[in-house]
């Protein structure tokens, strides 16, 4: 007997379940991580290879460049990195000459950290390629769509039990470094 065109559909209805759908889009959404997160690290080694200073180092630089002077527990609140994991990375930056840190005359347990000359030159000539195109990327998208996006990343999140993990430290694009950083070095 030969199959009409309506009972094929029917067939392929009956064959299809929702499984194979759910399965389809689990592979594209932990692709898509998956690409997002190779981006990230591959960004990561280039900033380490083009300017001898990690993501961390960078962020901790910048929120210092940024604020003039600041506390070693603001800079850690700021990044979202625990104060203890902070010392090591401030230790690198001093070795490098990058920051200077002072004990508070008045309480001895705060250290106040500032930028060097030569902290503040690396701080704005150093591009995030990753982060500003997607900070200019997002720019060219209506409000509500750039609202969309974020929610449904921070859906994602919860989805995946993901909700209570501690994001890795997170750079602010901010205006300062915007200004500093000619155009024609800025990334995108």
């Amino acid at each position: 007997m030969v199959a009409t065109g309506r009972q094929r559909r029917q067939d392929a209805r009956r064959d299809h379940t929702p499984d194979e759908d759910a399965l389809r889009y689990d592979l594209r959404i932990l692709n898509a991580i998956r690409q997002i997160i190779r981006a990230a690290d591959i960004d990561s080694r280039k900033l380490a290879s083009d300017h001898q200073i990690t993501a961390p180092q960078l962020m901790a630089l910048m929120v210092v460049v940024e604020k003039g002077s600041i506390s070693a527990t603001g800079i850690a609140k700021r990044i979202h990195l625990s104060p203890s994991t902070l010392v090591g990375i401030l230790d690198r930056l001093e070795s490098k000459g990058l920051i200077q840190r002072d004990r508070s005359a008045d309480d001895r347990r705060l250290v106040w950290v500032t930028a060097t000359d030569e902290g503040r030159a690396l701080a704005t000539r150093t591009p995030f390629p990753l982060q500003y195109a997607l900070d200019k990327a997002l720019t060219q998208l209506a409000v509500r769509e750039r609202s969309q996006t974020a929610a449904c990343m921070e859906r994602l999140v919860n989805l995946m039990g993901a909700g209570e993990v501690e994001p890795t430290p997170m750079l602010e694009i901010t205006a300062v470094h915007k200004r500093q950083m000619p155009e024609a070095r800025r990334p995108g």
